[in-house]
């Protein structure tokens, strides 16, 4: 089959931004900050044309509502561990991996214009844009991985670039401790796909030669190896897999996914490895948009997604997928309802929806993939009109100098095009018809009903109505009103360079949830759509309403109705502003449990039992040295005695063994 240029030269999409980290790092950051950004985002934007051509011709070879193949254009032998057991690098195209291709350098790209205003004149211009390439590169490789060993690679480079962005302002303890808590809690939920990744390798190595033969392989490619995810996927290796006990009642290929699952449950912030995600604010805010909106947070979901297959194989694990995904978007959006930070009530927003995409996932199966297409349709709607939250909350922290909403008020007189885009994307999230986010959010719905979630199914349609009641309360608070500080009374619109991917964001957040996703991504056979589902829109439509009228009600207007709430419901809304008292409990743990209870015996053993056996040791040697000595005295007298009673009881053991 003849591809088209793109195609064939998809790997130039996350090769531009890796070129550009290296000439921005290293030899025009330097020299020019200026000409830095300009050539960061520049490298961005032509990946995001290529990405769009790429889309393009997949779907002319392969057209809507029709099988659309899996295509591996370029490859190469990477590593090589022995016969038979090799690694490839390359690029994998196929309709997930150009959904997030787009998505990402669509998003990174306006981050990366926006950030030539929000950043101006900050120290270490240059860095900044140094890290987001390699931040977006490393998105890209994790993306097109055609294994699972090159996704791991990159997802731990996601994790690095992550710690330097977040950490940027490291002149600031917040920033250094918010940079160490996202890699720390990361790195141990990556230990958990390391290891799963070991199980999969080599029992999938074990079952190779048995299984590969089964599998066809394009004439010219490469030959299929172990890692691959076609060979992972594939129904004839999760049938052998899936027979293999392990223990519980669980099968090897349960506890492999579920060891999978730990990893994607850390990189979007699942419950409870949701903590990191909150403060990962101290980074620039444009930081925290590309973050929630096409990098780290989505990575996970896209790593669920992609070996979705085998986690449908795994009844057990595709139910935790499910049920963890539905309490993590209920526990967060109940969180979000009490913060005053902006950008940390859109971090708790970013957490729900991340459950929102999971439990879509969770409730899906191989024969019934409406969950599958609607957690990637949530993913690529979802990441629009947060990235424009998150850049609107941006452009109003750059106008009044505080993240406090209660700082600010009145600003939609003094910042119109900020404010209406932050509305539009507002009604996006909370799923009013006619923007992106009711038709995705709707799809979940739809597919926890129709898949008997019940349960779930309802957790949701709550969830719906306190987004849009958390939501509208930032928007109210913020931009109708007076003037509650200084800043907020002397605000300006910004800068053409920032409004404008706000422009193109809020028009995407508008109407992407018109494109007839279901027929270009599916599991399988698309879905056939008879339009809305009205058993689903309606109540769905109805919960977000009345979360919005909800909000009116305690903050559209200058009154206490809102305090007296918060008063009346006193130590349950307490806890809830601590977010659970979740960080103090790790903190406890932590400390007066791992460090007193465990670290400090070991180390105690440590210090006393095996430096005191090295010390021990050594003392003795030394003991031994220093008193030997003493028979070293240099005088003949004395060595002549020594040797004359030596004789003596040499002479009286010879006499006593012949007695």
């Amino acid at each position: 089959m003849e591809h088209g240029f793109v195609i064939a030269h998809a790997w130039l999409i996350p090769a531009l931004p890796l070129v550009s980290f290296a000439l921005v790092g290293l030899f025009i950051r330097p020299l020019s900050a200026r000409w830095a950004g300009i050539v960061a985002t520049s490298s961005i934007g032509l990946a995001a044309a290529l990405a769009y051509t790429l889309a393009w011709e997949y779907w002319t070879l392969f057209p809507a509502g029709q099988h659309a193949e899996s295509l591996v254009p370029w490859s190469m032998e990477w590593l090589r561990y022995k016969e038979g057991l090799v690694v490839n690098i390359g690029v994998l195209v196929d309709p997930i991996s150009i959904v997030l291709m787009v998505v990402v350098t669509t998003v990174s790209g306006l981050v990366h214009l926006y950030s030539i205003g929000y950043m101006h004149g900050e120290t270490g211009y240059g860095r900044y844009f140094t890290y987001l390439n390699l931040f977006t590169f490393s998105m890209l490789g994790l993306v097109v991985a055609p294994n699972i060993v090159q996704m791991y690679v990159c997802w731990e480079l996601v994790g690095v670039s992550s710690f330097l962005l977040i950490g940027f302002y490291y002149d600031r303890p917040s920033a250094v401790a918010a940079s160490k808590k996202a890699f720390i809690v990361t790195r141990f939920a990556d230990l958990g796909f390391m290891v799963g990744v070991l199980v999969l390798g080599y029992w999938g190595y074990g079952l190779f030669e048995t299984v590969a033969p089964a599998l066809a392989t394009e004439p010219g490619a490469l030959p299929l190896q172990p890692f691959d995810f076609r060979y992972l996927n594939s129904p004839e290796f999760l049938a052998a897999f899936g027979s293999i006990p392990a223990f519980f009642g669980l099968s090897l290929l349960s506890v492999a996914m579920l060891l999978v699952y730990t990893g994607a449950a850390g990189k979007s912030a699942m419950f409870p490895l949701h903590i990191w995600l909150p403060d990962a604010m101290e980074g620039p805010t444009p930081v925290s948009a590309l973050i929630h909106a096409a990098t780290m947070v989505v990575a996970g979901v896209y790593l669920t997604a992609r070996l979705f297959p085998a986690f449908a194989a795994s009844e057990d694990a595709l139910l935790a997928v499910a049920y963890i995904g539905g309490f993590t978007s209920l526990f967060a959006a109940v969180i979000a309802l009490t913060q005053d930070d902006i950008k940390r009530v859109l971090a708790f927003s970013t957490l729900s929806q991340l459950g929102y995409m999971m439990m879509a996932l969770g409730v899906s199966q191989m024969a019934e993939s409406l969950g599958y297409t609607a957690s990637m349709f949530h993913l690529f709607t979802h990441a629009f009109f947060k990235a424009l939250l998150f850049l609107g909350a941006g452009a109003v922290i750059h106008a009044v100098h505080t993240n406090d909403i209660w700082q600010m008020g009145g600003l939609a007189r003094k910042m119109p095009i900020t404010h209406l885009t932050f509305l539009v994307a507002t009604l996006a999230i909370s799923g009013i018809w006619p923007f992106a986010g009711f038709f995705s959010k709707d799809e979940i719905l739809a597919a926890a009903l129709h898949g008997h979630f019940t349960v779930l199914f309802y957790v949701a349609l709550f969830v719906a109505g306190l987004t849009a009641f958390y939501m509208f309360r930032i928007y109210f608070v913020t931009f109708w009103g007076a003037h509650r500080a200084h800043g907020a009374e002397h605000a300006h619109e910004a800068p053409l360079v920032m409004t404008l991917p706000l422009m193109i964001l809020g028009v995407l957040s508008a109407v992407a949830g018109f494109v007839p996703f279901g027929q270009y991504v599916h599991m399988g056979e698309h879905v056939e759509h008879g339009g809305i589902d009205f058993a689903v829109a309606l109540p769905a439509t109805l919960a977000a309403l009345a979360g919005i009228g909800l909000s009116a009600f305690f903050y559209a207007t200058a009154s206490e109705r809102a305090a007296k709430a918060a008063r009346f419901f006193g130590r349950a809304y307490r806890v809830v502003k601590q977010k659970f008292y979740v960080d103090e409990l790790y903190l406890f743990v932590t400390k007066q449990i791992i460090f007193h209870l465990i670290a400090r015996p070991i180390a105690w053993f440590d210090r006393h039992v095996v430096d005191g056996g090295v010390n021990l040791s050594g003392w003795s040697i030394r003991t031994l040295g220093s008193e030997s000595s003493r028979l070293q005295t240099g005088q003949v007298q004395t060595y002549g005695l020594w040797f004359a009673g030596g004789s003596v009881v040499l002479l009286f053991l010879i006499w006593a063994v012949h007695v």
